[in-house]
């Protein structure tokens, strides 16, 4: 996977911008807020998600990792394609839409063109357990779920208990710098 670009702007407009890095130029789709971040320089750094489908596969750029893992996150929602996450990240800043989906605002989910109430109300459902703290002054986005947690659940999984139920007593017991044997040990006393 092509995780960053580094090299330099040929072209930008408000969608897509290309930048050429050894000799070869990569079209990236971005969104506005990304677009607008963008100053003059011709040396840029911007960091990508590759969307692979059978007719095409499309690079989408970011000025930021937070928003990368903002526009990860909305696309691991039913019903939101890649295009839709870019337009999400173009009317609202990342820090706008954890904000959104953490106080169930769906009036500011569905004020994005394109969103209606269903898809707000989804993505604030998927979302809420997913979208962690979120630091306002500096974007620094962590998810709630770190990997030690999401390897306990899939081991909880693999025994056979019900992800709600292994997901509320991971919540219960995790603590910070625990291990994942710790993290199943605590959650199998719970459950």
């Amino acid at each position: 996977m092509i995780t960053h670009l580094n090299g330099r702007l040929i072209e930008k407009t408000p969608t897509n911008i290309i930048v050429e890095c050894n000799g070869v130029g990569y079209f990236v789709k971005i969104s506005l807020n990304t677009f607008s971040q963008l100053g003059p320089e011709e040396q840029i750094k911007i960091y990508t998600q590759l969307q692979i489908r059978e007719d095409a596969h499309t690079l989408y750029g970011f000025h930021t990792t937070t928003e990368r893992i903002m526009f990860n996150l909305l696309i691991s929602v039913s019903g939101i394609g890649a295009n839709t996450a870019i337009l999400m990240l173009s009317a609202l800043t990342p820090s706008e839409i954890a904000t959104g989906i953490v106080t169930d605002n769906v009036a500011l989910i569905q004020s994005i063109k394109g969103i209606g109430a269903k898809t707000a109300q989804r993505v604030i459902i998927d979302l809420k357990d997913k979208v962690g703290n979120f630091d306002q002054n500096q974007e620094n986005f962590i998810p709630i779920n770190n990997t030690n947690e999401n390897d306990a659940l899939n081991a909880l999984l693999s025994l056979g208990f019900d992800k709600p139920r292994a997901e509320k007593a991971i919540k219960k017991v995790a603590t910070e710098g625990q291990t994942v044997e710790g993290l199943i040990k605590d959650a199998l006393k719970v459950l």
